[in-house]
């Protein structure tokens, strides 16, 4: 099979990662299931390959993308949120 993995089955590997938690008996073939394409060997490696990259982004090795709203004018702010940029989410 591909080193590359489609969306979907990056999708059904996440999902499946939050469905079998760390500790979860046979979670490996659970997961290589739940994503139907790639042996439980694949996804170990997926794994391991997906913890390599969240340590290099938790040490700023990784540029975090620039999520500004194309549409806005210069000195608008990152266009995140309508109201300029506060929030009234109360919980």
């Amino acid at each position: 099979m591909s080193n590359n993995w489609s969306a979907k089955e990056n999708k059904d590997f996440e999902k499946a990662l939050a469905e079998f938690e760390e500790g979860t008996p046979d979670r490996w073939a659970k997961v290589a299931r739940a994503v139907g394409s790639r042996t439980e060997e694949e996804v170990k490696a997926h794994y391991q390959i997906l913890i390599e990259d969240l340590k290099q982004i938790e040490r700023g090795r990784v540029p975090l993308p620039d999520y500004r709203d194309p549409h806005a004018g210069p000195g608008s702010g990152s266009g995140a949120l309508s109201d300029g940029g506060s929030s009234t989410n109360s919980c």
